[in-house]
């Protein structure tokens, strides 16, 4: 069972995108969260939290030419433990939050909503990619450990 989270924030700087060895990519951006806190009858900012979300391509696209710094935000997803080997030796460990619905905070502001054409795939095509996901799964995790370097470095 995931544990899932929703996180409301600004984002704090553009989508990040690279592609990886196999040919997929992985994608991250960060959020910021400021809580506003009553302090004696007068409100003020509390302390920033930090925010890393990664997510897969498909996802990942529709995000970068949807949101941008400064947007309010609600995100939805995943809570994930990464762990890597940093350039010092060392074992780096953190959390991160796989996003699986971003959207703007209509609370705070606007949007306008642009549906996605969807395409129909010949079957031909469907059995391509069948076989070519099959291929990437039979390499092992070797690409996992890169995914995983590449998300550790994202957003520091």
């Amino acid at each position: 069972m995931d544990a899932l989270v929703t996180i409301s924030g600004n984002v704090g700087g553009t989508v990040e995108f690279k592609p990886t060895r196999n040919n997929s990519g992985l994608a991250s951006f960060r959020v910021a969260c400021t809580p506003r806190i009553n302090r004696q009858g007068s409100w003020a900012d509390g302390t920033t939290q930090w925010i890393t979300f990664g997510w897969s391509p498909t996802l990942a696209e529709k995000e970068m030419r949807s949101i941008g710094k400064g947007d309010a935000v609600l995100v939805q997803g995943k809570l994930r433990r990464q762990a890597w080997i940093g350039s010092d030796g060392e074992r780096h460990e953190r959390t991160v939050i796989e996003a699986t619905s971003v959207g703007h905070d209509l609370t705070r502001g606007t949007s306008a909503f642009e549906r996605v054409q969807r395409i129909d795939i010949p079957e031909d095509l469907d059995r391509e990619a069948g076989e070519l996901i099959a291929r990437i799964e039979a390499e092992g995790p070797d690409n996992q450990v890169e995914d995983e370097q590449f998300m550790a470095g994202v957003g520091n």
